[in-house]
């Protein structure tokens, strides 16, 4: 089943008992945060909450807080059709004329891809214009307590290369909300929109915006897809779609816009001009601090007459962008080794913020293959901001991390198989090096034969200040002491004592709590939002020929350290608020 827009999309989640309707007046600051997160966590139903204080429009979270409501606004089709054009590649070359004709249905479903015009008169997003305080009314969401204002949470930004308006980037970039005309744009340093202001200012220019909300779910997917650069993401809405894209010509601007938005921000971004942004409590878990970010000035907004805002709410994990972006893997998996053919499957962690940590089964048939392989994923688009790399040749299923961890320990040869790139880019959003948009990587291998038997057990005894210990998998050791704080060179102990005494373990996890081992979610979140590789890995080593070669242990140290943000918790009076309504919240 393929939605045209949002209020398709709402209808079926009704008939299939999986939307939950609020009538009861809610804040949109902090309270409807705060219900939000506790319905995901239960794997609830989409929220649709119609008494929003302050605005005239409800508010829908929650479309895709669980693997089944993904799979309800994307159906099967998408996942399929990528399978048979990866496919196509290999059959019909050579390119004879029977090869073609034996792909004559992929053909025909490739020419319904792309966008069709439609007359304003029918366009539903052109039923409502508001120029004066065009964003007044809007929801005025706050997720945290500590979040610089109110936030646009699922805003998709469209713009267009000044120097040719066929190159176009549709990403989703949160927007604080300064005032009724004017908000920030949080363009990161690896995101399309952000090279096409980089364009625009190098011309001295103001670069034309426009934000959709809502339409069909397949924007809202595009809008996060790790594509190639030069690959449009209109162009994968309407293949998610099943058919083009309706769009209609923005009378006031130079955009085409979706013809079934339920909101459309118009504006330009000003060159040269910045605003502080922030702070705002974002996927990672964390606070990201205040920096300055360019200004959008918004000229106007359509809204269908009945407009239904579209929002998420961002914290620890797992929250929407889990779900989506497990989908968004399975569909763009087939087109991995097309783009870099020694990767069979590649999978990024959304557990832990997504770029902090990737993994791939890659080829080896030949000795260090799979390191000229990791080059190559650290050299593709979003990858290139991808913190800490694991390799194996093995045929596992990536998304189960302590499976991956183990057949990588097994296989890991610490002299040769262990790389920590300083000076590199990292997330805009992660904070470990100390350093914005700066920070390190690492590479680590684990390929061929086994070459050693992993411990599944901790059977070694006490360590002098270490106060709890806990096996994450065979291999892997958590332990906890004090804080880092408190603390800050018992990592460099921990090595000596391991070292001296020959542990078996070849990793041990430094954490503030060591019972984070007990979970996929809680290790991967704890530790790899907290370590930048170049500080916090430790372990022995030999320089030889300008290469380290390390030797085991392995100690990572992933406590929370000065300069951090803050973890994100709710506020106290929020959390009663919401206890004593919750039932008034449900009653109908």
């Amino acid at each position: 089943m393929s939605f045209q827009n949002l209020r398709e999309f709402v209808e079926v989640l009704k008939k299939e008992n999986d939307l939950l309707v609020i009538d009861a007046q809610v804040d949109p600051y902090l309270e409807l945060a705060e219900i939000h997160r506790r319905v995901i966590e239960e794997e609830g139903p989409a929220l649709l909450f119609t008494n929003v204080k302050g605005s005239p429009f409800p508010v829908l979270t929650n479309m895709f807080g669980t693997s089944r409501r993904v799979d309800l606004a994307f159906g099967t089709r998408p996942e399929e059709i990528m399978k048979q054009i990866v496919g196509a590649a290999d059959r019909i070359m050579p390119p004879t004329p029977k090869a073609i004709w034996g792909e004559k249905k992929l053909i025909w479903d490739m020419m319904k891809v792309g966008m069709k015009d439609v007359p304003s008169g029918t366009a539903p997003i052109l039923q409502v214009l508001k120029r004066q305080n065009p964003l007044a009314g809007l929801p005025r969401v706050t997720s945290w307590q500590e979040d610089g204002g109110p936030f646009i949470t699922l805003p998709l930004v469209y713009t267009e290369s000044l120097k040719s308006r066929k190159a176009h980037n549709l990403g989703m970039y949160r927007m604080q909300i300064f005032d009724d005309s004017t908000t920030g744009m949080h363009w990161q340093i690896h995101k399309g929109g952000g090279f096409h202001y980089h364009e625009a200012e190098q011309r001295n220019e103001a670069l034309p915006v426009s934000v959709f909300l809502g339409g069909p779910p397949a924007l809202i997917a595009s809008a996060i897809a790790p594509l190639p650069e030069h690959l449009p993401e209109l162009l994968m809405a309407s293949l998610i779609l099943g058919g083009k894209l309706p769009v209609v010509s923005d009378p006031h601007s130079k955009h085409r816009i979706p013809a079934e938005a339920e909101f459309v921000i118009s504006g330009q971004v000003p060159p040269h001009l910045r605003r502080p942004e922030g702070p705002f409590g974002d996927h990672f878990g964390y606070y990201s601090l205040i920096h300055d970010f360019p200004v959008f000035n918004v000229n106007h907004v359509w809204h269908r007459k009945d407009a239904i805002y579209p929002a998420t709410i961002v914290g620890k994990p797992r929250q929407e962008d889990y779900y989506l972006g497990e989908y968004l893997q399975r569909l763009l998996a087939p087109a991995f080794p097309m783009v870099m053919p020694g990767v069979h499957e590649l999978w990024a962690y959304a557990e832990a913020g997504v770029h902090a940590l990737a993994a791939a089964v890659v080829r080896e048939s030949y000795s260090r293959e799979a390191l000229s392989t990791a080059f190559s994923i650290l050299g593709q688009g979003q990858l290139t901001l991808t913190k800490f790399l694991m390799l194996t040749d093995q045929p596992i299923d990536l998304s189960k991390f302590d499976v991956l961890l183990e057949t990588v320990l097994e296989r890991f040869q610490p002299q040769t198989d262990l790389f920590v790139f300083d000076e590199t880019s990292h997330d805009t959003l992660d904070y470990t090096s100390g350093k914005f948009n700066h920070g390190s990587k690492a590479v680590m291998l684990g390929v061929g034969k086994p070459v050693r038997e992993l411990p599944s057990s901790y059977e070694e005894g006490v360590i002098d200040e270490i106060t709890n210990a806990q096996v994450y998998c065979r291999g892997c050791l958590v332990v906890s002491g004090a804080s880092y704080e408190a603390e800050p060179q018992l990592a460099e102990r921990l090595l000596t004592r391991l070292s001296e005494r020959g542990t078996e373990w070849p990793l041990v996890i430094l954490a503030d709590d060591a019972n984070v081992a007990h979970g996929q979610t809680s290790f991967l979140w704890t530790v790899f939002t907290r370590f930048n590789p170049a500080d916090d890995i430790y372990a022995n080593a030999e320089i030889r020929r300008h290469h380290f070669g390390y030797k085991l242990p392995i100690v990572i140290d992933a406590r929370m350290k000065p300069g951090y943000p803050a973890e994100l918790f709710a506020r106290e009076d929020i959390t009663k608020l919401v206890d004593s309504r919750w039932n008034e919240y449900f009653k109908s």
